[in-house]
C-alpha cells in the first residue's frame, strides 16, 4: 500500500482510531494485523518470506541470550546467514549469474549459460532485513535482552509506517515502545499530521513532478544532450531527496500520531559543507547502521592509516551494493568512498583554509555547499542511470561543452518529438526546487512554530490545496521501495 494512495487515506485513520479504542493488551495484535494488510497490498505471498525471517531471528535471539559464550556466536551466524542468504537470492542472484555468464562468454568456455531467476524482489526487503539483523547483533552484544513475546518481535520487524523504506530502527528504540501503554495526545496528533502533510507535499508535488522530466530524459538518453542532462541530474538530486525524505516524514508522522517515536532520517543534507557531513544528514538510519555494524567492526579509525582508509572505502562500497544489484550502484558507492578519502588526504587543504580566511563567511559556506552538491549530483548520475552504458553516455555528453545549446532548456508547450514531455514541467521543477531550498534554509534557522497561529493554519490550507491541484497522483511508488 502506498502512502500517496486513496487506500492509505482510508487505512491510516481507521487503523489509528481502532488502535486508541481497543484495550492496550490487544493493540500489538491490531497493529500486527494492520501491518500484514499493508504489506499484502503489494504481493501477499511475500508475507511468508517475512514470517520465515521473523521466526528464525526470534528463535536466534532467545538462543543467543540463553546459550553459553562458546555457542552464542554460532546462533548469530545462523541468523545473519539466513537473512543475507534470502536477500542475496532475491536481490543479487541475477546480478551474479549475469556476470558469470558474461565472463564465460568472454573466456570462450563451451557451456550453456546459467539460468536467470524470475523471482520479483519483495518490497523493502533490504530494510526489514537490516532491521532484523540489528536485533540479533544487539542481543549478541548484550545491549538488548531477547524479546520473548513473539507478536511484539514480529511487530518490531513489520510495523507498517517504516516497514518498506525505513527508518531502519534499532531494538533499543522500538521494542519497549510496543510494550508501553499509549494514550491519545493532541500534540502528537497535530505534530504527526503536519509531518505527514509536509512529507506528502514533498512526494507528490515536488518529487513526482520532477520525476516527469527526469524519467523522460534518463529513459531516453539517446534523444538528449548536455544541458538537458545537467538539468535532469539536478532535478533527480532533488527528486530522490524529496521522495525519500517525504516517505520518512510520512512514516515518522504516522507513528507519532499513535505515540511512537521513530528516529530522524534526514536533516537538510544539501546544506552540508562536506561529504562526511552529508552522510551525517542523509539517510541517517542507514549510515549509522553501516557505521555500527560494518565500519566499527572492521576496526574503524582505531587502526593503521592504510587500514582506516580501507575500512572507509569498503563501507561505502558495501553501501552501494546494498542499494542495488547493478554496477552503477557499485560505482556510486565507490565514488562516495573516494570523495571521503580525497577530503582526508587532500594536500591542498592548508591553502584552501588560508583562502577561506580571506573571503566572507557566507561565500565560504555557499562555496562548500555548492561543491558538495555538485559531487553528490555527479554520483547520482550512476545511481539513476538504467545501465552503465547510459551513465557513461550521460557523463560524456555533460563533459562535451560543444554540445551545449540554450535551446535545450527552452520552455515550449509542444513536444519536440514523440519522447518529449511538456517542457512546462521543467519550469515547474525549477520553481519547486527554489521553494524547497528557501524553505529549508529559513526553517533551519527559524522555527515554524514561532509564526502566528493564523499564518500557520493558512500555510496548512494552502499546502493541502496545492497538493490537490498540482500533485501528481498516479500511484507512483517511492524510489527506495526497489531496495
Amino acid at each position: 500500500m502506498l502512502f500517496n494512495s486513496f487506500q492509505f487515506l482510508l487505512f491510516f485513520p481507521t487503523v489509528t482510531l481502532v488502535y486508541f479504542l481497543i484495550p492496550h493488551r490487544w493493540r500489538w495484535l491490531h497493529l500486527l494485523l494492520a501491518s500484514c494488510v499493508f504489506y499484502a497490498a503489494f504481493i501477499p505471498a511475500y508475507l511468508l518470506i517475512l514470517l520465515f525471517m521473523i521466526v528464525v531471528d526470534y528463535i536466534a535471539g532467545i538462543m543467543i541470550e540463553d546459550a553459553s559464550p562458546a555457542r552464542r556466536k554460532r546462533f548469530l551466524i545462523i541468523s545473519i546467514l539466513t537473512n543475507v542468504g534470502i536477500l542475496s537470492i532475491f536481490k543479487y542472484y541475477n546480478f551474479f549469474i549475469d556476470n558469470v555468464n558474461s565472463l564465460i562468454s568472454v573466456v570462450g568456455i563451451p557451456t550453456h549459460p546459467f539460468p536467470m531467476s524470475s523471482l520479483i524482489l519483495p518490497i523493502g526487503l533490504s530494510f526489514h532485513t537490516f532491521q532484523a539483523m540489528s536485533y540479533t547483533i544487539e542481543v549478541y552484544r548484550g545491549n538488548r535482552q531477547a524479546e520473548r513475546h513473539f507478536g511484539i518481535y514480529a511487530l518490531y520487524v513489520m510495523f507498517y509506517p517504516q516497514l518498506v523504506a525505513g527508518p531502519i530502527e534499532r531494538p533499543q528504540n522500538m521494542l519497549h515502545q510496543f510494550h508501553e501503554r499509549k494514550y491519545f495526545d493532541y500534540t502528537n496528533l497535530t505534530e504527526g499530521l503536519k509531518q505527514m502533510l509536509w512529507g506528502l507535499f514533498k512526494k507528490v508535488v515536488i518529487a513526482d513532478r520532477l520525476g516527469l522530466f527526469v524519467n523522460e530524459v534518463y529513459n531516453h538518453t539517446g534523444d538528449y544532450r548536455g544541458l538537458t542532462f545537467v538539468a535532469a541530474t539536478v532535478f533527480f538530486s532533488f527528486q530522490i531527496y524529496c521522495d525519500f525524505s517525504g516517505y520518512s516524514s510520512i512514516a515518522i508522522g504516522a507513528a507519532r500520531v499513535m505515540g511512537f517515536d521513530l528516529m530522524k532520517n534526514f536533516d537538510t543534507p544539501y546544506l552540508s559543507r562536506s561529504i562526511r557531513e552529508f552522510w551525517q544528514r542523509w539517510h541517517i538510519s542507514l549510515s549509522t547502521w553501516f557505521r555500527d555494524y560494518v565500519y566499527i567492526p572492521l576496526g574503524g579509525n582505531k587502526v593503521s592509516t592504510g587500514r582506516w582508509y580501507y575500512n572507509l572505502f569498503i563501507t561505502f562500497l558495501i553501501s552501494g551494493i546494498w542499494h542495488g544489484a547493478n554496477w552503477t550502484f557499485v560505482i556510486w558507492g565507490a565514488l562516495h568512498g573516494a570523495y571521503v578519502l580525497a577530503a582526508i588526504t587532500n594536500p591542498f587543504r592548508p591553502w584552501i583554509d588560508r583562502i577561506g580566511t580571506r573571503i566572507p563567511l557566507w561565500a565560504g559556506v555557499a562555496g562548500d555547499r555548492i561543491v558538495v552538491f555538485v559531487l553528490v549530483s555527479f554520483a547520482w548520475i550512476f545511481f539513476r542511470s538504467n545501465s552503465l552504458a547510459d551513465s557513461v553516455h550521460i557523463v560524456r555528453s555533460i563533459a562535451d561543452l560543444s554540445s551545449y545549446d540554450l535551446s535545450q532548456l527552452s520552455f515550449r508547450l509542444v513536444p519536440e518529438n514523440k519522447h518529449s514531455v511538456y517542457t512546462i514541467d521543467m519550469l515547474f521543477g525549477w520553481i519547486w526546487i527554489f521553494f524547497l531550498i528557501v524553505t529549508e534554509i529559513v526553517f533551519s534557522k527559524y522555527s515554524f512554530q514561532r509564526l502566528a497561529t493564523p499564518i500557520r493554519w493558512a500555510t496548512y490550507i494552502v499546502g493541502i490545496i496545492i497538493i490537490l491541484l498540482l500533485g501528481v497522483f498516479e500511484n507512483n511508488e517511492f524510489i527506495y521501495f526497489q531496495f
